[in-house]
C-alpha cells in the first residue's frame, strides 16, 4: 500500500518525541532531520521537502510548543497541519455547470496511467450524483481503447459515443457534444489518446480539441507509482495546455506516495480523486486531511464509514443485528460478512483506515487467507451452516476431507466461531441505543476467527 514505508518511519520518529518529557530545540531539529529523510525516500520533491521542514521547524521551536505540557504531541500536530496544507487544505470537487447545461470534461494523460478506466470511473461517480454523462472515445490510435471504454461504459450504465478511428479527435469531441445536446445528456467526458511520454503532437491534439469544444475542466490522470515522473508530467501538461485538477491512480500499489505530496505544491493543481484498485468502484474523493491522517498512521475512520454506508447491504445489516441479539449468527452470515468485506476493498484496505492498525511496510495482507475458511464452510451441509451445534466428530471428519484440511483446522474454526458468536452478542448490546457510529465505541472490536 502507498505510504506504508513513510508511515512506519514517521511513527518511529514520533515515538521518540513522545518519550521525551520536555523538548529542546536540538531534539526538534534531530526529529525533523529524520522526517526530511523519510520524505525524500518517499520520493517527495526536494524543494517541497525543504520548505516543509523549514516551516514545521519555525513553528515547532516557538514558545507555545516548547513550553507546552506535551511538546512531542504538539510537533506531531504541526506536521499533520503542514501535510494537509501541502496537499491543498480543502477538498476540491470537479466543477459542473447547472444540470440544464452541458459540462465538458477533457481527460488526458500518458499511456499506462489508467486514463480510460478512470474516465469510466468518473462517469459512474457523476451518475451516482444524478448527472447524465456521455463518454466520448477520442483515442483514434488504439482501437482497443475504444472497445475498453465501451465495455466499461456498459458496466457503469453510461452511453459511449464513438466514431471509430478515421476521424480527428476534435471532430469526435464536437460531435459528442452535439449528440449530448440532442439526447438530454449533461456531462460529456472526452477520453483522449495518451503517449509513452509527453510530446508536441499530443499537446497539439489537445489544444485543437479545446479550440473546437468549450472544455470546462481539463483533468490529468497520472500514475502514482512513477513518483517524481508523475509530478514532472503534471508540470508539463499544466504549462502547455492548463489543468484544473489531477487524478492519481494506483495509490493502492507498491508506491512511495511522493507524487501525492508533491503535485499540489509544484503545479498548483488540486488532486481530485485517487484510484485505489482496478474495480470501477475503486475511486476515492481526495481529502487532504484524511490522507495526512493515513500517512501519520492515525487511520481514516470517515472514509471507512462512507465505504460501509455505500457498499453494505442495509437490509442484511439489520437482519444480522437481530440475529446477533438472539445469538443466531450462523456460518451463512459469516460468508455474507466476508463478501461485504471484499466489496469494501478487502481486509488490508479496511485495516489501513483503522486508527492504530499500522501494517508494517512491505507486508501484504492477502484476502486469500479466508479461502481455507470458506472451503470448510462450503463443505458443510446447509443444515450444518444454519445450526453449527449439530456438527459432531463424524461430520467434522467429512468437512475436513471435503475441504482438504486437517481435522484440527475444522475444530479450530468451530471453536473460534462459538467464541465470535458470544463476542458479537455482547457487542450488539454495546451497539444498541447510543454509540452506533464507530467512533463512539472507543475503538474497533477485534475481528472474529482470529483475524
Amino acid at each position: 500500500m502507498a505510504f506504508d514505508s513513510l508511515t512506519e518511519k514517521l511513527q518511529n520518529v514520533f515515538k521518540n518525541l513522545r518519550s521525551k518529557g520536555r523538548l529542546t530545540e536540538e531534539d526538534v531539529k534531530a526529529a525533523l532531520k529524520e522526517v526530511k529523510m523519510a520524505l525524500l525516500e518517499a520520493d517527495v520533491n526536494f524543494k517541497v521537502v525543504k520548505n516543509f521542514v523549514k516551516t514545521v521547524q519555525e513553528r515547532a521551536v516557538g514558545q507555545d510548543v516548547m513550553n507546552s505540557l506535551t511538546p512531542g504531541q504538539m510537533v506531531i500536530k504541526l506536521v499533520n497541519e503542514e501535510l494537509v496544507h501541502l496537499m491543498g487544505s480543502e477538498t476540491t470537487e470537479i466543477t459542473l455547470r447547472p444540470s440544464n447545461e452541458i459540462t465538458v470534461l477533457l481527460m488526458c494523460g500518458l499511456q499506462g496511467a489508467g486514463k480510460t478506466t478512470t474516465t469510466a470511473k468518473i462517469a459512474g461517480k457523476l451518475k451516482q450524483k444524478g448527472r447524465q454523462p456521455l463518454l466520448a472515445a477520442c483515442d483514434i490510435y488504439r482501437p482497443a481503447a475504444v472497445e475498453q471504454l465501451k465495455i466499461n461504459g456498459e458496466k457503469q450504465g453510461v452511453e459511449v459515443f464513438s466514431m471509430g478511428t478515421s476521424h480527428k479527435p476534435a471532430d469526435i469531441a464536437r460531435a459528442a457534444v452535439e449528440h449530448a445536446s440532442k439526447n438530454n445528456l449533461n456531462v460529456v467526458i472526452l477520453d483522449t489518446a495518451g503517449r509513452l511520454h509527453v510530446d508536441e503532437d499530443m499537446m497539439e491534439e489537445l489544444r485543437e480539441i479545446k479550440e473546437n469544444v468549450a472544455v470546462d475542466q481539463t483533468i490529468l490522470v497520472v500514475d502514482a507509482m512513477t513518483g517524481q515522473d508523475a509530478v514532472n508530467v503534471a508540470s508539463s501538461f499544466q504549462e502547455q495546455i492548463g489543468l484544473n485538477g489531477v487524478i492519481l491512480t494506483k495509490l493502492d500499489g507498491d508506491t512511495r506516495g511522493g507524487a501525492a505530496l508533491s503535485i499540489r505544491a509544484v503545479t498548483g493543481c488540486p488532486i481530485l480523486y485517487v484510484g485505489m484498485g482496478e474495480k470501477l468502484s475503486d475511486l476515492e474523493q481526495f481529502y487532504p486531511d484524511r490522507m495526512a491522517s493515513r500517512i501519520l498512521g492515525m487511520g481514516d475512520v470517515l472514509t471507512l464509514i462512507e465505504k460501509a454506508e455505500a457498499e453494505l447491504d442495509k437490509d442484511k445489516a439489520r437482519e444480522l443485528d437481530q440475529k446477533l441479539r438472539k445469538a443466531e449468527f450462523d456460518f451463512n452470515d459469516f460468508l455474507d460478512q466476508l463478501s461485504q468485506m471484499k466489496k469494501m476493498g478487502g481486509l488490508q484496505s479496511i485495516l489501513s483506515m483503522m486508527p492504530g492498525m499500522q501494517i508494517p511496510a512491505g507486508m501484504e495482507i492477502d484476502d486469500d487467507i479466508f479461502k481455507t475458511t470458506e472451503a470448510m464452510i462450503y463443505s458443510m451441509t446447509p443444515e450444518e451452516r444454519r445450526n453449527p451445534s449439530i456438527i459432531n466428530p463424524s461430520r467434522k471428519k467429512r468437512i475436513a476431507k471435503g475441504s482438504g484440511v486437517d481435522l484440527s483446522e475444522v475444530n479450530k474454526l468451530i471453536k473460534q466461531f462459538e467464541q465470535a458468536r458470544k463476542m458479537m452478542k455482547q457487542m450488539s448490546g454495546m451497539m444498541s441505543g447510543k454509540g452506533k457510529r464507530f467512533g463512539k465505541m472507543g475503538g474497533f472490536p477485534k475481528m472474529p476467527f482470529g483475524f
